[in-house]
């Protein structure tokens, strides 16, 4: 017991010392919050076209690297949505996937999600300097047409849109429909 009633009397005897320290905090205090509202108030000052700028995050690449021409190929199948973005040559610029933007199940086949990995591709390759495109579309996915879309809200130019899905000449023997 007697520690205890030490330990506790120590304690009164740190904050008795904190409690001379408190103006100097408190002023302190006040003065981040003046700055805060310093810069809520410029905040203010920036038009919706800047503040819009500001939340769309493009990574700039140096010029010896920029690459301007570029195909974008995309994979829509009934359960994923898949942007490849290549240079004309076909090495890789910039991919991203329903799966990569953080969604699962079912919600990885809709069209709202394959418009946003579009949107996260176009922005990846759009900071190695990309401006014109030729799109590449593969699959009977819901995602085929917000893809490009987005490609384009985004900002890229769109020159061309092939549908390159394989079909067969009778090719090799389908697989048993279900039986639900």
């Amino acid at each position: 017991m007697a520690d205890g009633n030490q330990e506790k009397k120590q304690k009164v005897k740190k904050e008795e010392g904190n409690s001379q320290m408190a103006p100097t905090t408190e002023l302190a205090g006040k003065a981040q919050n003046i700055k805060k509202k310093e810069n809520q108030g410029e905040d203010l000052l920036s038009t919706p076209l800047e503040q819009e700028q500001e939340k769309i995050k493009i990574p700039k690449v140096r010029a010896s690297k920029a690459i301007y021409n570029g195909i974008v190929n995309i994979l829509a199948t009934f359960n994923n949505t898949i942007v490849t973005i290549t240079d004309m040559s076909g090495k890789t610029v910039a991919w991203s996937s329903a799966g990569k933007c953080g969604f699962r199940g079912t919600k990885k086949s809709t069209a709202y999600v394959a418009q946003l990995v579009a949107q996260d591709a176009a922005r990846q390759a759009m900071g190695h300097g990309m401006r014109e495109v030729i799109v590449k579309v593969k699959g009977p996915g819901t995602g085929r047409e917000s893809a490009i879309r987005a490609l384009q809200a985004v900002g890229l130019e769109v020159t061309s849109i092939l549908d390159v899905t394989p079909i067969p000449h009778n090719g090799c023997r389908p697989k048993k429909p279900r039986r639900v």
